[in-house]
């Protein structure tokens, strides 16, 4: 049998490889051991932040609420009240309304308190 030493595939992985990395700076685009570990610790960012991104948004949501009550009311209070009388709209639906219609976000508001 022939021996297969598998050049053209060991090429067309190192080429996949720093194709991924395009783009990036240095060794990172050019040598492949760099772009290997860059690939790895790219996933494992992408992967952390899709988490903190979520946190992220509620945080803004929280404090898009917060000023859309104004000093009639703390975040806290209103939303203990709206768990209290089963109100079920979400944070991101509530901070919605405070940002594009403050009259319904303030109807929202009297009902609860």
């Amino acid at each position: 049998m022939a021996r297969v030493k598998g050049g053209k595939h060991s090429i067309k992985r190192r080429r996949k490889v720093l194709g991924m990395t395009k783009g990036y700076r240095f060794a990172r685009s050019k040598k492949e051991r760099a772009a290997r570990e860059a690939i790895v610790h790219a996933g494992k960012y992408a992967f952390a932040h899709r988490r903190d991104k979520k946190n992220d948004f509620r945080r803004l949501w929280n404090v898009r609420i917060n000023a859309g009550l104004g000093k009639t009311l703390s975040y806290s209070k209103f939303i203990g009240a709206m768990n209290k009388k089963k109100v079920l709209v979400n944070r991101k639906m509530l901070a919605e309304l405070a940002e594009k219609s403050p009259e319904t976000f303030a109807r929202i508001v009297k009902h609860v308190s």
